[in-house]
């Protein structure tokens, strides 16, 4: 997919592209493509179109100044795992100056009886330094492809240190008893690797539990396990036990272990009363960064070069996340779903259109009807919905990027 930048905002309003030209070898930027909307201090809005083989797709970014100490960037989520709100519904409630959908989420699956869809999102996510899920096993996702090399543990992510970055979180995770220890391979999440134990906390919400026992780690649409087990547990000690997975919110301080296959087995060798002690965070081997904020999603751009082997098959919607300036500068972008632009970007042209827009390193995030981005007018109550998103209206999504600035951090 060959991608150029072909209008701009100047001084608010879109100049009109020219005539049709044929799209360069390397993809470039025409030369006005620095004009905006100032939201807020570090925080510009502007919008411009991108000519491709199928025609014009439009663009919606936001450009965030990580070194400006008034402007944060945080997850913006309903309050609970599995659940989903629209993103302008989101940004509302915190305050948000802006902010983009975010990770791909658990959406309706009627091959599971009992096991319906959570709204949970797939990947790991983290806000304001407090760990609220890990990923699904790779089988289990929802989305494009992954490009070779990635999985679901993939994240963008700000560090403590400010810097915006491309990182992976794995759990790490035990469950301990009188018996021994075993590893903990789920953390509020809709699906859980087949044999394993997983927990979840008050943050999962009120969703069934028994999604996380359904398909296998290599095909979401396999049935349900057969054999699960739960059990709750509240000031480290066993409180109930169940032979099927519940639903329902929990208690803050409790925690629910639900185990399906081999992990159920193990679970149900706990009795009421017995001491357990059950631990949980998630890490990045890597890098060792510890983030205060995270959201799943996978990387298209690394270092200024597309992945291998992304799609350049069908053009969609999209909604990406970039990062410039060695991780100060921040570019949130979402297409537009007008009738005249519904033609969108592959996977590899959205790469190659981050790349034109100034970003280094670029991560895809869920596109088609749930593509939205808001801005904040100064002095308005409410956010704008400044794409048009595909359904017509917007989606309710798992989750999203929240850009604030001044009062408005949280």
């Amino acid at each position: 997919m060959r991608v150029v930048l072909s209008a701009v905002l100047a001084g608010g309003a879109l100049v009109a592209p020219g005539p049709a030209a044929a799209a360069p070898a390397t993809p470039a930027p025409t030369a006005k493509t620095s004009a905006g909307v100032r939201l807020a201090p570090g925080v510009v809005y502007r919008r411009f179109d991108i000519a491709t083989r199928s025609g014009p797709a439009r663009a919606h970014l936001l450009t965030v100044d990580l070194r400006d100490p008034r402007v944060s960037v945080g997850l913006l989520y309903p309050g609970d795992v599995g659940a989903r709100a629209r993103l302008s519904s989101l940004a509302d409630a915190r305050k948000a100056v802006g902010g983009v959908n975010g990770d791909f989420f658990n959406i309706v699956e009627s091959q599971h009886p009992g096991g319906e869809a959570t709204g949970a999102p797939v990947g790991p996510a983290i806000t304001g330094g407090r760990h609220l899920k890990a990923a699904v096993p790779d089988g289990q996702r929802f989305g494009p492809v992954l490009p070779p090399g990635t999985s679901t543990r993939e994240v963008l992510g700000i560090g403590e240190d400010g810097r915006a970055r491309l990182g992976r979180l794995t759990l790490d995770g035990s469950v301990s008893t009188e018996s021994g220890t075993v590893p903990l391979r789920g953390f509020n999440q809709y699906a859980l690797p087949v044999g394993s134990v997983g927990v979840f906390t008050s943050d999962w919400g009120a969703a069934s539990r028994t999604r996380a026992t359904c398909g296998t780690d290599s095909e979401r649409a396999a049935p349900c396990s057969d054999s699960v087990h739960e059990v709750t547990v509240r000031e480290g000690r066993v409180i109930a036990v169940a032979d099927a997975p519940g639903r329902g919110r929990i208690r803050p301080g409790t925690e629910v272990l639900v185990g399906r296959d081999a992990g159920a087995a193990e679970l149900r060798g706990l009795s009421v009363g017995d001491r357990v002690t059950v631990r949980h965070r998630l890490v990045d081997p890597r890098s060792h960064v510890a983030y205060r904020f995270a959201i799943g999603g996978y990387p298209v751009l690394r270092d200024g070069e597309p992945l291998p082997g992304l799609d350049d098959g069908a053009g969609a919607l999209r909604t990406a996340a970039g990062i410039a300036d060695d991780g100060y500068r921040l570019l949130l972008l979402a297409l537009d779903g007008g009738p005249e632009f519904r033609t969108g970007l592959t996977v590899a042209g959205l790469a190659a259109a981050m790349r034109d827009a100034g970003a280094v390193d670029a991560f895809n995030l869920d596109g088609g009807g749930s593509s939205t981005l808001v801005t904040r007018r100064p002095g308005a109550k409410t956010v704008t919905v400044r794409n048009h998103p595909g359904d017509g209206g917007e989606r309710p999504v798992a989750n999203g990027i929240g850009v604030f600035s001044g009062a408005s951090r949280s």
